[in-house]
Formats: C-alpha cells, sequence, structure tokens
C-alpha cells in the first residue's frame, strides 16, 4: 500500500553555487558566471513548493566580496526563509572582509540551531579553524597548521588546505545540542560545508572526532554538506551522511534538492544531477 501520509515540513537544498564573474575552468568543471542563472532556477521550482525554509551548504561565491552582492541579489526572490552557511571559497576575498563574512549571509552568529517541531537542525561552521577563514592574526591559524602538518605527517588523503575543521568551543557546543536533543526526544539534522564520511579528501580534518560524537547519540539523524562537487553518500550506525554536488559544475545542467521530512524518514529529491534517497531513521 502507498504510504499517502504527507510530510511534517519540507526544504529546500542548494550546495555550491560558487560564483564568479570569471572565464569557466572546464578541465575542473567549473562554469562560474552560470550560476546566477541556475540558481534562479532552483529558487523559481522552491517559490512553487510549500517550503520550511531552502538552506545552502557554502561556497555562495568563489572570489571578490562584491560576488555577494549579485548572488543575495538572486536570493532575494526567494519567498522561503533562507539559510545561507559559509564554504572554503567564501572566504577567498581581501583580508579586511574576511570578518566580515557571517553577517553578510546573515547569520545570527558562526554556528547556531534551531527546532521546527521535534527536528532540531544545526548550522555549522566547518571554517572555524582553517588556513584562510579566520583574521591572519588569529591564533586559529596557528591551530590549522598543526592539524594539517600532523595529518601530512600519516599521510591522510584529507591532508588539504582547502580543508579545515571545528574550534574545541564549537565542538563541545555541538556535543551540548545533541545531548540535550537525545534527552528532548528530538530528530538532529546537522548542515556543514565539509564531508565526514565515507572518506575522501574532502573531508574535515577532525571528522573522526565528530564521527564518534554523531555516532553515539541517538537523536542523529543525517549530516548535509558539500564540498565535493562530485557528490557521495555513507550510511554508518544508522546515520545518513549526504555529500550534495555542485550547483557550479557543468555549463548548463542544474543541481538541487528538496527533502520531505516524515516522523520515521526524509524523502530527497533530486533535480538536474543530484539524486533522489530515501532516509530512513
Amino acid at each position: 500500500m502507498t504510504d499517502i501520509t504527507p510530510p511534517l515540513f519540507s526544504f529546500g537544498i542548494v550546495a555550491d553555487p560558487q560564483y564568479a564573474d570569471i572565464d569557466p575552468r572546464p578541465e575542473m568543471g567549473r562554469y562560474y558566471a552560470e550560476s546566477p542563472r541556475k540558481l534562479a532556477q532552483a529558487i523559481e521550482v522552491f517559490n512553487g513548493r510549500d517550503l520550511a525554509f531552502v538552506v545552502t551548504l557554502g561556497d555562495i561565491i568563489d572570489r571578490g566580496f562584491e560576488n555577494y552582492d549579485t548572488m543575495l541579489a538572486v536570493y532575494e526572490g526567494l519567498r522561503h526563509r533562507s539559510i545561507l552557511l559559509p564554504g572554503n571559497h567564501d572566504f577567498a576575498v581581501s583580508v579586511e572582509h574576511l570578518p566580515k563574512i557571517h553577517s553578510r549571509l546573515g547569520m545570527p552568529s558562526p554556528w547556531y540551531d534551531f527546532a521546527i517541531g521535534k527536528v532540531r537542525f544545526v548550522v555549522l561552521d566547518g571554517n572555524d579553524v582553517s588556513l584562510f577563514a579566520p583574521p591572519l592574526d588569529d591564533p586559529r591559524r596557528r591551530v590549522a597548521r598543526e592539524r594539517l602538518d600532523a595529518l601530512r605527517e600519516v599521510g591522510a588523503i584529507n591532508a588539504q588546505d582547502w580543508n579545515a575543521s571545528l574550534s574545541n568551543a564549537q565542538f563541545e557546543w555541538l556535543e551540548g545540542v545533541v545531548e540535550k536533543a537525545d534527552l528532548a526526544g528530538e530528530r538532529v539534522v546537522i548542515f556543514c560545508h565539509y564531508p565526514l564520511f565515507p572518506e575522501n579528501a574532502h573531508n574535515m580534518w577532525d571528522a573522526p572526532r565528530i564521527i564518534d560524537l554523531l555516532t553515539r547519540h541517538v537523536c542523529v539523524g543525517a549530516w548535509f554538506c558539500g564540498h565535493n562537487h562530485e557528490g557521495n553518500y555513507g550510511l554508518l550506525n544508522g546515520k545518513h551522511f549526504v555529500n550534495f554536488k555542485g550547483m557550479v559544475d557543468t555549463p548548463d545542467e542544474n543541481a538541487f534538492a528538496i527533502a520531505e521530512v516524515y516522523a520515521d524518514r526524509i524523502e530527497i529529491t533530486g533535480f538536474g544531477r543530484e539524486e533522489s534517497r530515501s532516509l530512513g531513521f
């Protein structure tokens, strides 16, 4: 028998528009200048649906702080709540603009959470400890260098300077959120730019400690991310790790998704290059 129960609510998903007014790089599959048009197409679909919000999983632009003007003007056409979080390319701006990125994206703070019914959404800043996001004199850059050097010493596949990690402060905050969600009987879905699992060159430097935390908590249902434009998926201890494909890739084919949230699952409908999936809890 077909399940005709309507979802509790739905939301839209975009990953890596990565806009810049520059020539394409076909060898990398990057067609930067096409992203405003693709985003407008996705927004037209989103506006035709009843959505609680639309989340963009980082890399709104590729370089140049002024490129936010173009992309955010496109988002103004969205009739739903827009949740933006930064990726590594969002910090490819002049150093004086680095402290402005979170506010330019309309974020209430670099990391935060909110709930819709019994589903808690966590918005993370995976760039927290990195070689590109903190101001030049910030001690987090030293920690980032130490973490990257340690990974390179052991030949880790994700020992890349375009990856990043959580600060201890953000990690402890995340730990507190999932502990409270467990006690409250909530389901948790986490948004971050970077993947954790399966093993991949794009994964966060501190993926092991985050995976260990998430797999110890019943409340955690899914981790949604971008960064690896090819997309990826993994299931570990009942937790779904979904890496959405990059919108910036290909000259004309789009990539975005709509997620329908049910009590026992999330149904993802992919558009363009994005895949459809059923994520059971």
